[in-house]
């Protein structure tokens, strides 16, 4: 009988054991590398910020609510269009989405029409939740783990626009707001709900403040806006104020824009 050959003796590697890298006992490094892998592509790809979309993946370019699908695309488009003119060698203020349909779809494709990168940080759900043909593919992320993905939201935001929505959306409103009102980030966030008479409907905000669960001065952590002009004025002005940029110049961008490119969305 022929001796074992040594190679067949040998296990595998840690950290090429599929195995073990599922068992809990790996966990920290699947925590680790949701943290570690997006950070290198944005080094690669030089971003410096972002303005984050945020609105339900129900709503579709036709349908009851259609019209802020085609809002965040413009809203999308006009904000790319005026980052492209910032004298800056790294990529400022890209378009940021939860990578699925609806409303984070048309955030980043208004801003891949507009000509530029747009990331995609997408979750797997058992449902509705795949990522869209528009995203930059080197900036399409897939997580598993919530709190690594809302650390993304947070880290490299400087403004938040949120659009109607459900539970999930609700759920990273009130965790950005909590952030800022409780000074865990130190930055500046400018705030944007989107579509006034939906959330002044849906949240009573001045009944927080009239049973004392928040402050008066809470209130003045968010705008509302009703159009894409409205909403990049609030942006642009927010912006310029904490990071010292030039003046803003809205740019003229149709919401029924042709794309410049296509994206397949593949990483």
């Amino acid at each position: 009988m022929s001796a074992p050959n040594d190679v067949e003796k040998r296990p595998p590697l840690a950290y090429l054991n599929e195995e073990f890298l599922k068992r809990a006992d790996a966990r920290p490094l699947r925590i680790l590398s949701e943290y570690l892998e997006p950070l290198a592509h944005f080094r690669k790809e030089r971003i410096s910020d972002t303005i984050v979309f945020f609105g339900s993946a129900r709503i579709r370019e036709e349908g009851p609510l259609s019209r802020y699908y085609h809002d965040a695309r413009k809203l999308a488009g006009m904000v790319t269009e005026w980052s492209h003119a910032l004298p800056s060698s790294a990529e400022r203020f890209v378009i940021c989405s939860g990578g699925g349909p609806g409303i984070m779809e048309a955030a980043n494709r208004g801003a891949t029409e507009a000509g530029g990168k747009t990331i995609g940080l997408n979750i797997g759900l058992p449902f509705e939740q795949f990522p869209n043909p528009w995203i930059t593919p080197e900036l399409n992320f897939e997580f598993h783990y919530f709190f690594m993905r809302k650390y993304w939201f947070a880290y490299l935001a400087k403004a938040l626009v949120v659009f109607p929505g459900g539970f999930g959306t609700m759920d990273e409103l009130f965790e950005i707001l909590t952030l800022v009102q409780t000074l865990k980030l130190k930055k500046k966030i400018a705030i944007v709900l989107y579509g006034s008479e939906f959330w002044r409907e849906t949240i009573n905000f001045d009944a927080l403040v009239r049973h004392g669960t928040i402050s008066a001065g809470d209130l003045e952590l968010f705008e509302f806006a009703d159009t894409p002009e409205v909403a990049f004025r609030m942006l642009t002005n927010k912006l310029q104020a904490s990071s010292k940029l030039p003046a803003p110049e809205a740019p003229e961008i149709a919401s029924s824009a042709k794309p410049t490119s296509t994206h397949t969305g593949s990483k």
